[in-house]
């Protein structure tokens, strides 16, 4: 019985390695954010405005709240506690899980049907899963800005959504793979966003899938129940 109760543990621990992996990637971004700003800050207050400072000093205060957020969040899920759901406006999933990549001048195509449609889920993890398709696109297009497009809507009880960009698309050679942890076919990339979207989907009892896009680039399909 301890036999058959090893390879289950290291799977586990394997899980945690890349859920601790990539809690240090967005930890990296949001630290990064909060040293621009706490430079930004010290220099207005250095020249007497006051009124730069405050507005710099609440974007520091979201930026150190959204850190902590994401430390809570997936360590819930690596514990597989029960997620702690509640029925939110996809447009403002959508609209947090992009909050820190406006500076990249995508253009940003929301279709949902209808307009207001709401899913039931934990809002803090269906952002870091939209947000992982949103960087991935951005990333994949640079330095051109890309045009991405989330559309959503219900079908048989079921919420779909579907996040696709023009960017160049997802290679041939790892398309099957592309969910597995550290698979990647960007330069630097840490090949774990697509593993975690995959388990935070999976964990609200749905699914992710990579779909043929409608024109050039990628498409994902995120399928979520109720």
């Amino acid at each position: 019985m301890a036999s058959q109760g090893r390879p289950d543990a290291r799977e586990r621990l394997a899980a945690l390695g890349e859920i601790a992996t990539e809690i240090v990637h967005e930890l990296r971004n949001a630290l990064l954010v909060i040293a621009s700003n706490a430079y930004v800050a010290r220099q207005a207050a250095a020249r007497g405005d006051p009124a730069t400072a405050g507005a710099t000093l609440e974007r520091l205060e979201r930026q150190t709240r959204l850190a902590q957020a994401i430390v809570d969040d997936v360590m819930a899920l690596a514990r597989d506690d029960a997620l702690d759901r509640e029925t939110v406006a996809l447009a403002e999933v959508a609209a947090a899980a992009r909050a820190d990549l406006a500076a990249s001048g995508a253009d940003w195509r929301d279709a949902f049907d209808p307009a207001d449609l709401r899913v039931h889920a934990h809002p803090g993890l269906l952002a870091r899963l939209l947000h992982v398709l949103y960087e991935n696109a951005v990333h994949a297009a640079a330095p051109r800005a890309p045009t991405v497009t989330t559309r959503a809507t219900r079908a048989d009880g079921r919420a779909l959504i579907v996040v696709s960009d023009d960017g160049p698309g997802v290679p041939k050679e790892i398309a099957e793979r592309i969910f597995d942890p550290l698979v990647t076919a960007r330069p630097g990339g840490s090949g774990l966003g697509l593993a975690l979207a995959r388990r935070i989907a999976e964990a609200h009892g749905g699914s992710i899938t990579l779909v043929d896009p409608a024109g050039p680039g990628a498409a994902f399909c995120i399928e979520l129940p109720g």
